[in-house]
């Protein structure tokens, strides 16, 4: 037989890409699952802190509550929102009393009796104006946001705009310029923090709410303000949608040369 009537060697069948498609897989795997932790995690979250804080003044009021007036007594499971339902109404009807003059007697007599007590003194002052700053309504306490620069030159932190120091504080602050007040929140927890007196000319008013705020220095910055959570959900949609699109277009050609 002439060497050139031989037959063709056998062509190898091609080898699937068995490691792409299992990338391809995962890929999939992890994006539809991070889309699910972003859906699911805030709401999970803001549930169970809803509920622990109804449960805790639940737990608070609940025995200054007589048994005969609990919806326990007369249900057979508790009332959850029970003791909240009290303590706000109790709230209410005392802020109604302490507005007239019988109320604000008794109020002025309680403050002059904490007020003779020394260790007791200082606490319920301080405590007072705070609350009194706080959840007055012409109060401008901590409705601002600046930077300034701290902890070094080039070096700029979010801090939260107060008062202006008092007459006796501003006379003994160098220089004759204007100070104010500001505390710096510390991260990820911006319950704590440092005090201090700037400058009016050193701190720099951002256009950002104090919630935008609160925010970004919890997140250490991984939520920038006005960043779109539905955006970020469509981001992570789109990429588990792109991820299977890829592996499909992988996957294609071999099924082509396999037939």
């Amino acid at each position: 037989m002439d060497a050139h009537d031989e037959p063709p060697p056998p062509t190898e069948p091609p080898v699937e890409p068995a490691p792409e498609v299992h990338h391809g897989i995962v890929a999939r795997f992890r994006n539809y699952f991070l889309t699910g932790l972003v859906v699911a995690g805030p709401i999970a979250i803001t549930f169970y802190l809803t509920w622990w804080f109804v449960t805790w003044v639940d737990g608070l009021v609940r025995p200054f509550v007589p048994i005969a007036y609990r919806p326990e007594t007369y249900l057979p499971f508790g009332l959850p929102g029970s003791g909240l339902i009290v303590a706000v109404i109790a709230l209410t009807l005392l802020g109604f009393f302490a507005a007239n003059l019988i109320g604000r007697t008794l109020v002025d007599l309680g403050e002059s009796i904490l007020g003779r007590i020394p260790a007791v003194r200082a606490i319920y002052r301080g405590l007072k104006q705070v609350f009194e700053t706080l959840f007055s309504g012409n109060g401008s306490s901590f409705r601002r946001v600046g930077l300034v620069e701290f902890p070094s030159p080039g070096m700029w932190s979010i801090v939260l705009i107060s008062q202006s120091p008092s007459a006796e504080v501003a006379r003994s602050l160098p220089g004759t310029e204007e100070h104010i007040s500001v505390f710096l929140p510390c991260a990820p927890n911006p319950t704590t923090g440092f005090f201090f007196y700037v400058p009016k000319s050193k701190i720099f008013e951002v256009d950002m709410s104090t919630e935008d705020a609160a925010t970004l220095i919890m997140s250490c910055g991984v939520v920038q303000p006005g960043s779109d959570q539905q955006k970020k959900v469509a981001a992570l949609a789109g990429m588990a949608n792109a991820a299977r699109v890829a592996n499909s277009a992988a996957l294609q050609p071999v099924a082509e040369k396999v037939e």
